[in-house]
């Protein structure tokens, strides 16, 4: 059977790990923990051949024991037999082909951010919602958790990242929506403020979205508290995008101000 007649596999490695194929899990015939990374290992980096000192770098720390390199024959053969022979290629290098339409949980979530960033930046908000979502969903578990090794941790790192662009998508797109959805939004930037505190872009939306909630005070607020961690931090003033939204904010504070005092001068001429 060839790779691209071979049925799709599903798997995740963010949370527990699953290797799926046709309804049938597959991960608990993965050879122990160390087949388990050397499978994970092998799926992030299948774009090119890994020669095997790398792979042993990537299964055991440091310092690598001597019998490393042998022991990598029986997991590969191993994974050969789940997968099939032609899913290992390699003797010296090896490279995991999986079959097409496979379906990777950390690089949909690469995928379903950059859609929910590009219907953001088209406007289109309702249609973000999902995509970033779905990013979302995969990038709070954790890749490959109670494991440790410098690849995992780029992994995590770069799995933060689209966390990040991933609630600064939907708490965009739930905003710009309104109406029932500011709640979404407001919720989604603060938690980008916890996770980014120097991230402007939570800020900025937490104001705005407390502000089309009537809480101005609140989110005239919020920009102090920018101010204070910009100016501790880096000795940095808040950017021009976070100064506009301050700025309308104060506009519209005088203006409701303004219209509150006619109203009430109005309603102390009718009285006499």
């Amino acid at each position: 059977m060839t790779l691209a007649s071979a049925p799709r596999l599903r798997i995740q490695l963010c949370g527990a790990t699953i290797v799926e194929r046709d309804g049938e899990r597959l991960e608990p015939q993965l050879p122990g923990r160390q087949g388990r990374l050397l499978f994970a290992y092998l799926v992030i980096n299948r774009d090119h051949a890994t020669g095997r000192d790398r792979l042993a770098d990537a299964l055991w720390p440091e310092p690598v024991p001597a019998s490393a390199a042998a022991g990598l024959n029986p997991l590969l053969s191993k994974l050969r037999r789940i997968l099939g022979a032609d899913a290992v290629e390699g003797r010296s290098s090896v490279r995991l082909r999986l079959p097409t339409d496979s379906s990777v949980d950390v690089e949909k979530a690469a995928e379903a951010v950059h859609r929910a960033e590009s219907k953001v930046a088209l406007g289109e908000w309702k249609r973000a919602w999902a995509p970033s979502l779905a990013a979302l969903f995969v990038a709070e578990r954790t890749f490959l958790p109670g494991e440790d090794a410098p690849w995992i941790d780029e992994q995590r790192r770069l799995l933060g990242e689209i966390r990040l662009r991933a609630l600064e998508a939907y708490a965009t797109a739930t905003l710009r929506t309104g109406g029932t959805e500011l709640p979404a939004a407001v919720r989604a930037a603060r938690t980008l403020i916890r996770l980014a505190p120097l991230r402007e872009s939570g800020y900025q939306t937490l104001m705005e979205g407390l502000a089309a909630q009537g809480n101005v005070a609140e989110a005239v607020q919020i920009y102090g508290e920018l101010r204070v961690v910009l100016r501790d931090e880096l000795g940095v003033d808040p950017s021009s995008a976070s100064q506009a939204v301050y700025t309308k904010l104060m506009r519209g504070k005088r203006m409701r101000s303004s219209g509150e005092s006619n109203r009430t001068l109005r309603e102390r001429g009718q009285c006499m």
